[in-house]
């Protein structure tokens, strides 16, 4: 949870109608750093490109929605995340309309962590519903993150599916946090927090209006490596995400189907127009794998010592262990062989969680004390 003062100066901005990511960027380089703009004077917001109305807003914020944000994040597993901060997603950051900010409820440095996203149908057939879970937990035992829309059908599946093969999983909603969307999902929304983390744009309040989902599904395949799109018809809003994840340059996956499905022809298309067709996770897993490993060095850079004075991040977490004196990682050293070793055999041997031996994976390979091969296995270092 942020002080309250720096929410407070936050939230000004982005509960202000009419400033979005690209305008935010404008002022960002005329004005320099948020929320120092609101020590600027009204003539020089004017300057900037700002109206009167939102002149206004900055400095007579809605006092009744800025206490509704801060009164939600009055709780230790609650976040604002803004695009200055170390825990930002770091793919999401590159693109050119990235959020101004996130609301974040959960696990906050599941955000850095190497991400898939897996979309599809809200009418899923029952085969779908099964190759969701079914590529969710693969995945998830790999490493990755999975992340979706909470929305019915291939989405929710796709969390479940995660979360039952202990992996971490990121649900990112078109409504404010305070709210769950559609309301079916409130259990499973719980499960996600305790695991992974619930992700909006959107400030509490903000109800499901059409136009947030696309919004969504841009946050969607902006913070992951790839998409994979399970089913979905020729006008499904899935067919928007692999559309924004190709614009955004991450990978699109599509799972073939019979030509006599409906939901299929979706897939079918991004097939034609590029997509790669895809039968198996391993498919997946052998494709990204060298991307997520050129993200651990953003990670790597968030886990480093800070500078006297600057933001705390990643390695100011209350539950990052000293590895040398950690049972936990000791055990995990040791189910590592010199060998490449399968991930499964590790957690196995472990006796962790697949979400555990992923994180404590990762760190080990940041540390310089395991290797990461092909097809998610890994060997100590001699």
């Amino acid at each position: 949870m942020p002080a309250p003062e720096h929410a407070r100066q936050w939230l000004s901005l982005i509960l202000a109608d009419g400033l979005g990511p690209v305008r935010f960027a404008a002022l960002e380089e005329r004005l320099g750093s948020p929320p120092d703009w609101l020590d600027a004077s009204d003539r020089a917001l004017r300057a900037a490109g700002l109206d009167d109305r939102i002149v206004r807003q900055l400095r007579r914020p809605d006092e009744k929605r800025l206490q509704r944000c801060l009164d939600w994040l009055d709780d230790d597993r609650r976040w604002l995340i803004t695009r200055s901060d170390p825990l930002y997603p770091p793919l999401l950051k590159r693109i050119p309309d990235a959020p101004i900010a996130l609301f974040v409820a959960g696990s906050v440095e599941a955000l850095v962590m190497p991400q898939i996203a897996i979309v599809g149908s809200r009418g899923a057939t029952s085969g779908g519903l099964d190759h969701a879970r079914s590529f969710a937990a693969t995945l998830a035992r790999a490493g990755f993150v999975i992340t979706s829309g909470l929305a019915t059908g291939v989405d929710g599946m796709a969390h479940a599916g995660c979360l039952d093969a202990g992996g971490t999983t990121l649900a990112v909603a078109g409504t404010g946090l305070d709210r769950i969307y559609p309301p079916r999902h409130h259990d499973l929304a719980r499960r996600i927090a305790r695991s992974g983390a619930l992700i909006s744009q959107f400030p509490p309040g903000v109800g499901p209006l059409p136009g947030n989902f696309p919004a969504r599904n841009r946050i969607i395949s902006g913070m992951s490596l790839g998409v994979l799109v399970v089913e979905a018809g020729v006008k499904s809003g899935s067919l928007i995400t692999a559309r924004l994840a190709g614009e955004q340059g991450r990978e699109v996956f599509a799972i073939p189907g019979s030509v006599h499905n409906p939901q299929a022809r979706g897939c079918h298309r991004l097939i034609r127009d590029g997509a790669r067709l895809t039968e198996t996770a391993d498919e997946i897993i052998a494709e990204l794998e060298p991307l997520a490993r050129k993200m651990a060095g953003e990670i790597e850079q968030l886990l480093a010592p800070a500078p006297a004075g600057s933001s705390p991040g990643l390695e100011e977490a209350d539950h990052t262990p000293h590895m040398e004196h950690d049972p936990e990682y000791v055990r995990l050293l040791e189910a590592v062989g010199f060998d490449p070793t399968p991930v499964d055999d590790i957690i196995a041997r472990s006796q962790l969680t697949p979400a555990q031996v992923s994180s404590m994976l990762l760190m080990l390979e940041l540390d310089g004390r395991i290797s990461s091969h092909t097809g998610g296995r890994y060997s100590r270092k001699a």
